[in-house]
């Protein structure tokens, strides 16, 4: 038995109606139909007749989708679906009760039989025919493929028409078929589908997060390597890196204007839900396809209600992948992963861990795996050693390897790259150079340095971020951003159709995760929500986690202006942003800020953590023996790295052990004077308290060491510091009661606490306590 969905199918005949946009769904019946169906209106409905120009969620080729409401069927005796189900010949039918789980099942039967039976009424033979269940029992979809599209689309509305007539007892069920074939067979045939074929290799890009990303990077490297490209993603269509028309283009229209393109070498195309749900592909096939993830994300909308349902739609470019091409899967994700099973194409598994079950799986089915593997990106095949391209922390995108999402899309568009047949010298190239500024990654993850009115420089992170992965992704890099203590402050909103339930959750991530929270309205994205019901629903999240009384601005920039003056230095001030990229980006301009380089973000990445991007160099300084040649290393460093405290801090230290003090001390004040950070600051003051009583300023050593410990009264060594400044200036009884009662404060020793009282009574007849 054929395929439904093989191209050696018969399939219905269909076109516009005069005067009609071919793109757009008829909506309900024509007048002709909604009068025959007068009788009937409450009992059957066709709610939409839509047109669907390339592959989609019922059929790997056009196919025309009605969506049918139905509750005379639902609501009918049994003894009635019995007698319909003999009068349409059917076997062992089992309506079941009334409105139903089973009865709607009952009813897709029906469905898919009158539409079998109108095929081979107007000579079709084996029609393919899908139904699927509604979102109520009420309601069902029917699909099948068409060649033209004028018959398709009355046969679609034509099936409302049967079973309106099937309802009415008096008429036979070969009447009421007899009667739908005629008026499809009158109809002219009306022009075939105009999806296209592609004649350049191309790339499908889906997923719920990371696609716009992976398309630039993927033709980031298709132009490294030397070949005329062109691509479409939510930004617009774009060649060679010069924007042709801009706009949301991730659907089949992004794939024309792609495919149009004047000496085309390589496409790639960002490759939606919407479009998909809509109208289809925009291509009959592709030659690689990759699918990032699937999270929650437009759930409630076309249908489309849970995860499962939304990744059955993002496969749909895995099922037109050449049987010679490569389907490029996240194998950390379940969902994604599963989708090997409908695929002809050879599987190629990416994932962030090596010993991931898919890269085996993938390996041992003949394909491919990538993965990171002692910190370098590497290829697994099944013959021959990893292939290594690049370390991860040379790949701007990662942040340093601080935005594991970004790995992910690393890896995943190297995988597709190379797929596409890439040169690998370009793959490796375009990971070192594709950075996450506005230049290669406008709105994702773009990260500035900013100049604040208190001194010292915040970050500022602009990024889409647009349902709650993404924001748990923005959050993750804020957070690995910030100086040890700083603080994250975020722009918080999104467009407005998404679940209640997923706008609240947000506002709990949010207030889980930052420190301050603005909210934020983009006007353009409200999608039919309020500008208080969007604002009260993120309240509701934030309130949640014990965060009250977070301010709303009208503007995306609004938000960002009111956040800033609350920044440190260090803080992160992350932003939401999607549809003020441009007036954003200006302002941050305006006020002295600066794009992120990808050695400034190494730098800010490795300073999160409390080390210095020379950690390994200094770590080598201190394990040098000779003092000469220690003082002279750290010399080097900072000549090298000039206007650098913590290296001149190093300086001062390697000059100190040498037993040049007076020098040292002049550049721990330096390095102080200079802004140094902890952990190194209070370190930083002990040594120079210190070299100043080892050359006999211990007077001068004492407030140093007194402000240590104003900040850290219980650290040990300012402790020890101060009894040995004590009794320089001849404190000694003052030095010795100090340090009894640290030393009481400190132990948990059995016996110091049995004579606890004694020691504190001795050391208060030698001075008496402290007020501090």
């Amino acid at each position: 038995m054929p395929d439904p969905g093989s191209p050696s199918t018969p399939v219905l005949t269909s076109e516009p109606g005069t005067g009609s946009d071919p793109t757009e769904p008829v909506a309900a019946t024509s007048p002709e139909v909604s009068a025959e169906m007068s009788a009937e209106v409450t009992a059957v409905r066709v709610d939409e007749v839509r047109v669907l120009d390339g592959p989609n969620l019922y059929f790997a080729r056009p196919a025309i989708k009605v969506s049918l409401h139905l509750p005379g069927y639902l609501s009918m005796r049994r003894t009635e679906a019995e007698a319909l189900a003999r009068r349409l010949g059917m076997r062992n039918a089992r309506p079941g009760r009334r409105g139903t789980a089973l009865r709607q099942r009952f009813v897709m039967r029906v469905i898919r039989t009158v539409t079998k039976r109108v095929g081979s009424e107007i000579g079709v033979g084996r029609l393919g025919v899908r139904v699927r269940a509604g979102q109520t029992v009420d309601d069902v979809v029917l699909a099948f493929p068409w060649a033209h599209r004028t018959r398709g689309q009355l046969a679609g509305e034509q099936i409302g028409v049967m079973l309106a007539g099937l309802l009415d007892r008096s008429r036979r069920a070969e009447e009421v078929i007899e009667a739908a074939g005629a008026v499809i067979i009158a109809a002219p045939d009306g022009p075939a589908p105009s999806v296209l074929t592609p004649r350049v290799p191309v790339a499908s890009v889906t997923g719920t997060n990371g696609k716009t990303t992976t398309t630039r990077l993927m033709a980031h490297m298709c132009m490294t390597a030397g070949l005329r490209t062109a691509w479409s993603s939510t930004d617009g269509v774009v060649v060679m890196g010069e924007t042709k028309e801009a706009g949301d283009f991730s659907g089949p229209a992004g794939a024309r204007g792609v495919l149009e393109t004047p000496g085309l070498e390589i496409g790639i195309l960002e490759t939606a839900r919407g479009g998909m749900l809509l109208k289809g592909m925009g291509v009959t096939q592709n030659d690689v396809s990759v699918v990032t993830n699937v999270s929650a994300d437009h759930l409630g909308l076309h249908g489309i209600d849970t995860l499962d349902q939304l990744a059955e739609v993002k496969a749909i470019v895995t099922t037109v992948t050449k049987p010679e091409g490569w389907v490029v899967l996240n194998g950390d994700d379940p969902r994604v992963w599963a989708m090997r099973h409908g695929i002809k194409a050879k599987p190629w598994a990416f994932s962030l861990d090596a010993a991931s079950p898919a890269l085996w799986e993938s390996i041992n089915q003949g394909g491919r795996g990538i993965t990171v593997l002692d910190g370098e990106i590497v290829v697994l095949s099944q013959n021959g050693d990893p292939d290594r391209l690049v370390k991860v922390v040379d790949v701007p995108m990662t942040l340093s390897g601080l935005s594991h999402n970004n790995i992910a899309n690393a890896l995943a568009g190297a995988a597709a790259a190379l797929g596409l047949g890439v040169a690998r010298s370009a793959v490796i190239e375009g990971l070192r150079t594709f950075a996450p500024d506005p230049e290669h990654n406008w709105g994702r993850m773009n990260t500035y340095s900013l100049p604040l009115e208190s001194g010292g420089r915040a970050t500022v992170i602009m990024d889409m971020a647009h349902n709650e992965a993404g924001l748990e992704a923005l959050l993750e890099v804020a957070h690995g951003l910030a100086a040890p203590g700083g603080a994250v402050r975020l722009g918080l909103g999104c467009a407005g159709d998404r679940t209640d339930d997923a706008i609240i959750a947000m506002g709990e991530i949010a207030g889980r995760s930052a420190e301050e929270v603005a909210l934020k309205v983009a006007q353009h994205y409200l999608r039919g929500r309020t500008v208080e019901g969007l604002l009260d629903l993120f309240r509701e999240g934030l309130a949640k986690v014990g965060v009250l009384d977070v301010p709303g601005y009208d503007t995306e920039l609004a938000a960002l202006e009111a956040l800033a003056p609350h920044a440190h230095d260090g803080d992160v001030l992350a932003l939401m942003c999607h549809a003020e990229r441009s007036e954003v980006d200006a302002w941050i301009r305006a006020q002295g800020g600066t794009v992120d380089d990808a050695r400034t973000i190494r730098r800010k990445v490795v300073a999160s953590r409390g080390e210095h991007e020379l950690e390994s160099e200094i770590t080598a300084l201190w394990q040098m023996e000779d003092p000469a040649a220690r003082v002279a290393a750290a010399q080097q460093l900072v000549d090298e790295h000039p206007g650098d405290v913590r290296l001149v801090f190093e300086l001062a230290g390697a000059k100190d052990a040498a037993g040049e003090e007076q020098a040292a001390i002049g550049l721990y004040e330096q390095a102080l004077e200079g802004g140094l950070k902890e952990p190194h600051r209070h370190r930083a003051q002990l040594q120079l308290a210190s070299s100043l009583r080892a050359v006999g300023r211990a007077a001068e050593a004492a407030p140093i060491v007194a402000d240590v410990l104003e900040a850290r009264p219980h650290n040990t060594a300012a402790i020890m510091f101060r009894a040995l400044v004590q009794a320089d200036l001849g404190q000694e009884r003052q030095a010795v009661a100090d340090l009894i009662r640290a030393t009481l404060d400190a132990t948990s020793d059995v016996d110091t606490q049995s004579y606890r009282h004694a020691l504190r009574a001795y050391a208060d007849e030698l001075a008496p306590a402290r007020a501090d």
